[in-house]
């Protein structure tokens, strides 16, 4: 894969030779898409992330093109090429398609986006950039958020282009940015927050330079519209080293604009009062949910860990005995986590759930006293609904103490609970829990039609249910006909 800066040949680097295995094995889609754009006098390059990704050894099957073709161009070319076209970026010079392969004998589908040489940048009011159109790659990959994302390979003679230096930072595993980060951040906010992405990702460091820069202008984030944010957010916390994003973005300012409550965390100390410290708590909690997860990486779960303790800082009292109180921090928690959640354009569904877990994190404890009744292992169950099995890896997640036989012994008693939930699922089927009579049931012996006390009496009866367990039909109906006579 020569380079396109150097006149002489060298012997390709080992992360070349992994490059050229990576574009081979692509090579029937992204050849035969080159030699079309080549035939029709164009130029197409594999770009950004697509030869990072190669260049580390594990190219997916998305695929980031860049051509001098303007969109239009684009379309023509791809729609009698492609699949499947799709024009939702446009506007911003991408063209989407989807292409089936043949490739090692097995076919594939390849996601594709193809963008036109551009630059962009922000003014100081508008949330969404102006797009203008360029006529050369290296203009194209100055405007790239990083040096090691700046790098193209030209197709189809696959000539390798670095002009900024982004091999080199990739071997150095260092995130720098092409120009000068002041210009690149000033361009789009959003680029300080992918900083700290691809550091949890990758697990670079950032140059100092950079970091620098992100702290100055951490402000400007806040002209960038809540999706974008929230968006990068989800990369950050989905990836495999999300504590080092979150302190980088803590560090430089960016979270008191994006997600004050988690610098909030960092209570100051106080010499007669002592309490562990919750920030960095929070970070232990999220990475020890991380090792329990069982398939894959689990939003909703990695939010609730890092929020859990949100509602600490409002809630924070000094005892007359030198303790440190939280009252009630789990209740408030969960507002903040709702309000928060909100702003930042989450579904509705993951903000009930993240917030129903921050409610349901402390209600554990108590249960290693031994006074759990069957009852009150059933309203557990009842209150967590399909949010069980994350209840219970986010409460075990929240045990950070360094005494080893108070971790035990919290472990134990978990254990024992997670037994009897498994032993009362088993002979009454906890995950249906409903009342022993339905709603045509309770209107034909209270002999009323459908209105509110219906509601009333089913809500009666399920409160029977979880205290008593399942009951007979005629014990219900007993139960439903006394509770009715004492409400005339």
């Amino acid at each position: 894969m020569p380079n396109a800066n150097e006149d002489k040949p060298r012997e390709l680097s080992q992360a070349q030779r992994r490059a050229v295995s990576e574009l081979l094995r692509v090579s029937p889609a992204a050849d035969d898409l080159a030699r079309r754009f080549e035939e029709a006098g164009h130029s197409l390059a594999l770009v950004g992330g697509s030869v990072r990704d190669a260049l580390l050894g594990r190219l997916g099957n998305d695929l980031d093109f860049t051509t001098d073709a303007r969109p239009e161009q684009v379309l023509r070319l791809v729609r009698p090429w492609a699949d499947a076209v799709w024009e939702v970026g446009i506007a911003f010079g991408t063209v989407g398609c989807q292409k089936r392969a043949v490739v090692e004998g097995e076919e594939v589908t390849f996601e594709i986006e193809i963008t036109t040489y551009r630059s962009e940048a922000y003014d100081r009011t508008s949330r969404k950039p102006e797009v203008s159109y360029g006529d050369s790659i290296e203009d194209d990959l100055v405007r790239r958020d990083f040096t090691v994302n700046a790098m193209a390979v030209a197709l189809p003679q696959k000539t390798f282009i670095d002009p900024y230096g982004g091999l080199e930072d990739l071997s150095a595993q260092v995130l720098r940015t092409p120009g000068t980060p002041e210009a690149s951040f000033s361009d789009d906010p959003l680029r300080m927050m992918r900083a700290a992405r691809f550091a949890a990702q990758l697990d670079f460091d950032v140059a100092p330079e950079v970091v620098a820069a992100m702290t100055a202008m951490a402000e400007r984030i806040t002209i960038v519209s809540a999706e974008r944010v929230r968006d990068e957010l989800n990369k950050l916390l989905l990836s495999t080293h999300p504590r080092k994003g979150l302190t980088l973005l803590v560090d430089t300012g960016l979270a008191a604009h994006v997600l004050p409550e988690l610098p909030a965390l960092r209570l100051e100390s106080d010499e007669h009062h002592r309490h562990k410290d919750v920030y960095e708590h929070s970070l232990t909690v999220l990475e020890q949910a991380i090792d329990l997860e069982e398939d894959g990486p689990d939003l909703t779960l990695r939010l609730a860990a890092l929020l859990h303790d949100i509602g600490k800082p409002r809630t924070r009292r000094f005892e007359k005995d030198g303790r440190v109180s939280f009252h009630h921090h789990e209740v408030v928690g969960a507002k903040m986590v709702k309000k928060r959640m909100t702003a930042l354009k989450y579904a509705n569904e993951l903000v009930k759930n993240v917030s129903r877990l921050v409610e349901l994190h402390l209600r554990f404890h108590g249960y290693g006293t031994g006074g759990w009744t069957d009852s009150a292992v059933r309203r557990y169950v009842r209150d967590a609904g399909p949010q069980l099995s994350r209840l219970h890896k986010l409460t075990r997640s929240d045990c950070t103490t360094r005494n080893k036989r108070k971790a035990a012994a919290l472990s134990r008693a978990y254990d024992g609970l997670e037994e009897r939930i498994a032993q009362l699922q088993e002979q009454e089927e906890l995950d249906a829990i409903r009342p022993d009579l339905d709603g045509n049931q309770i209107m034909r012996l209270l002999g009323v039609g459908p209105g509110p006390v219906i509601g009333k009496a089913y809500a009666f009866l399920l409160d029977q249910r979880l205290e008593n367990g399942p009951m007979s039909e005629e014990a219900a109906s007993a139960a439903l006909k006394e509770w009715w006579a004492g409400q005339s």
